[in-house]
């Protein structure tokens, strides 16, 4: 079975899927082992961590396939993709959905933001029209091909335009055939409760960002509500710059790591990127 068909069938189950953003192939495989049955990379992640800069539609689409095909490839468990906009028109996205689908990636959020975008839970948002993201939802059908690939449609019309809005963008963004739909950024739980209703046989996508624009909720209350998805895009990369400038501190202090515990030990990291694996690789073809 291929990943996006095993996401599909994950979709299918009773409990609500906790998905974990990730943005490079070692927080995939952590994750992966940690048991979780889908991983999605962050764009936010990715645009930190390659470059250093804030998610302010600054990548490329050639530098966020080449992050995520990379990250696709280290896990074997299916992995959404965010691709932002698209990287252009209805025709960029067609090439953009068919480098995704060549890279194996099982799934897409595919954003109705002006290029160049930037964070769902930043200000000052903009949204292109309706039937321009409704082209590009059709684009990136017509381009998944046989893939069984998951197109996630995700709206940002709630800070600029309402929640209203917002949900009248799902409605058409599903009428062309997104498969699931992602309202970004709701305020309030009432928003969430809102959101819910308007689509009760719809897989929706609730997005928990520590300290963002929507109330933290536990995976369990976001199913009751009637969530399908919950992201958790940006807990990885927030931990990691905590435990890293924690780390830095100390080193600078102290000019040691001896007594600093929060440091995985050496030998269960090299379990975790598979080096018996690569042992026994070297072992079979010594010459």
């Amino acid at each position: 079975m291929s990943f996006s068909s095993q996401l599909r069938q994950l979709l299918t189950r009773p409990e609500i899927l906790v998905i974990p953003g990730v943005y490079d192939c070692l927080g995939a495989k952590l994750a992966e082992q940690s048991g979780f049955k889908a991983i999605a990379t962050s764009g936010f992640g990715i645009a930190a961590s390659t470059l250093g800069v804030p998610d302010y539609g600054l990548l490329t689409a050639t530098e966020m396939l080449n992050s995520t095909g990379k990250i696709a490839k280290s896990v074997q468990i299916p992995l959404i993709a965010d691709l932002d906009t698209g990287y252009g028109n209805a025709l960029n996205v067609i090439r953009t959905v068919e480098e995704a689908v060549n890279l194996g990636i099982s799934g897409i959020i595919l954003e109705d933001q002006e290029f160049p975008k930037k964070c769902g839970h930043f200000d000052d948002k903009r949204v292109i029209a309706t039937a321009e993201h409704c082209s590009k939802i059709k684009a990136a059908i017509q381009a998944r091909g046989a893939s069984n690939l998951v197109i996630i449609a995700r709206t940002d019309a709630r800070a600029p335009l309402g929640l209203e809005e917002a949900i009248a963008r799902g409605r058409a963004y599903l009428d062309v055939g997104a498969d699931v739909l992602f309202i970004e950024a709701p305020q309030s739980v009432t928003e969430l409760e809102a959101i819910a209703r308007s689509f009760p046989d719809t897989p929706l996508v609730a997005n928990m960002i520590e300290g963002g624009k929507t109330p933290e909720l536990k995976a369990s209350d976001l199913q009751q509500l009637g969530f399908k998805i919950v992201f958790f895009p940006l807990s990885g990369l927030l931990a990691a710059t905590k435990a890293m400038t924690d780390c830095w501190h100390y080193l600078k202090e102290h000019g040691t790591t001896i007594g600093f515990e929060p440091i995985v030990d050496f030998q269960d990291f090299k379990s975790a990127i598979d080096l018996p694996k690569y042992r026994q690789l070297e072992q079979d073809f010594r010459i």
